[in-house]
């Protein structure tokens, strides 16, 4: 085989490698965005909640606002996300 040749193959072996961390890394990054959404949800729903626990000490309706609808849940976690982007974002 001539210079050509190898140097012709080296570079697709170079190209297949790095396009293998190239979607190794995008499987990486859609696991912590996933995750970051989880956790902003889990933090996001125990805050309402204490919120409305607080609510509730005063009202004295007891637990039943305490798990909102499910629409309700909805639309706070879809309203969360934007705000939460634009209050995070630098």
């Amino acid at each position: 085989m001539g210079f050509e040749t190898i140097s012709l193959l080296l570079n697709w072996v170079e190209m297949g490698a790095l396009l293998a961390i190239l979607f190794r890394l995008s499987g990486t990054f859609e696991l912590i965005a996933s995750t970051q959404r989880e956790l902003r949800r889990a933090i996001h729903r125990e805050h309402r909640a204490a919120e409305l626990g607080i609510n509730n000490a005063f009202d004295g309706q007891g637990i039943a606002l305490l798990s909102p609808s499910p629409h309700a849940r909805a639309s706070a976690e879809s309203t969360m996300a934007s705000d939460d982007l634009a209050r995070l974002s630098p």
